[in-house]
């Protein structure tokens, strides 16, 4: 295996993916990737990189969040570090901000620049793609959609999030949880469902998603009990529409045999031989 895939490989094997479906890469950890043996170092690079984020009128806090982690010393003394979870956006600043001499910046670049163009294809390149790789870029598409949206919940006073969350399943899918979906789909424990959709229900779930971030912004939802009647309204309507168009309901649409997560396994394996 040459360099970059090597270096592809240590890049995709630091990504973490929260419960919400949404990937992130932790500061310490690309440090070390990026061959910086001084965080202090690293950090001056990662503060280069918030200011150009800022600088492109983007929010920095969305994409560079801090947050604090227990390290344990030689001695066994656990001391409080400082990390940052980032988007593959604020890595991709961070790869142009660093040391250009180091041949593992330049593999980043390369790296974060080709991923983020993937999920940034025009209608005509999209028609070309198979099923599973449809399936692939929706189900980042809603990733993302579903961190837009849990930032507007947040600011709308959304604090029980799976209880909101189920709202707007509970919209579409015509009473069904996520806990019921997963179980219908025949998925084992804490599978996430995303990964088990087709194309079509992960666009259905998008436009559910991306409704109903502009609904709780547009009507300055400040209120739980609001948000979560939102979501459900707006996950029942999309299903009305579908009706009214003569579509399949979600519920009927198929489920992949091979879930996302098994098809990036199977991708991995592929690259390693």
């Amino acid at each position: 295996m040459d360099d970059i895939g090597k270096n592809n490989k240590s890049f995709e094997d630091i990504k973490h993916i929260d419960k919400n479906g949404i990937e992130f890469w932790y500061a310490r950890e690309l440090q070390t990737v990026l061959n910086y043996k001084e965080w202090r170092k690293f950090e001056n690079v990662i503060n280069k990189a918030k200011e150009a984020c800022k600088n492109s009128d983007i929010s920095e806090f969305e994409h560079f969040v801090d947050v604090d982690k227990l390290s344990k010393r030689a001695n066994n003394a656990e001391v409080i570090i400082k990390d940052y979870k980032l988007t593959r956006y604020a890595c991709y600043l961070i790869a142009q901000n660093g040391d250009s001499r180091k041949k593992v910046i330049a593999l980043a670049q390369t790296y974060f620049a080709v991923q983020t163009r993937k999920q940034e294809i025009s209608e005509k390149e999209y028609s070309l793609l198979t099923e599973d790789e449809k399936r692939f870029y929706q189900r980042d598409l809603t990733r993302k959609g579903n961190y837009s949206l849990n930032q507007a919940a947040k600011n709308a006073g959304v604090k029980n999030f799976d209880k909101f969350h189920n709202s707007g399943y509970k919209g579409l899918y015509n009473g069904e949880t996520a806990d019921d979906i997963a179980k219908r789909k025949g998925l084992r424990y804490r599978e996430y469902i995303l990964d088990n959709m087709g194309s079509d229900e992960l666009i259905a779930n998008l436009f559910r998603i991306s409704q109903t971030e502009q609904k709780l912004k547009k009507d300055n939802i400040q209120s739980e009990k609001e948000a979560n009647k939102t979501h459900y309204n707006i996950g029942k309507n999309i299903r009305e529409v579908i009706a009214k168009n003569g579509g399949t309901m979600p519920e009927d649409l198929p489920t992949p045999q091979k879930s996302l997560k098994q098809l990036e396994k199977e991708n991995k394996k592929s690259l390693q031989k």
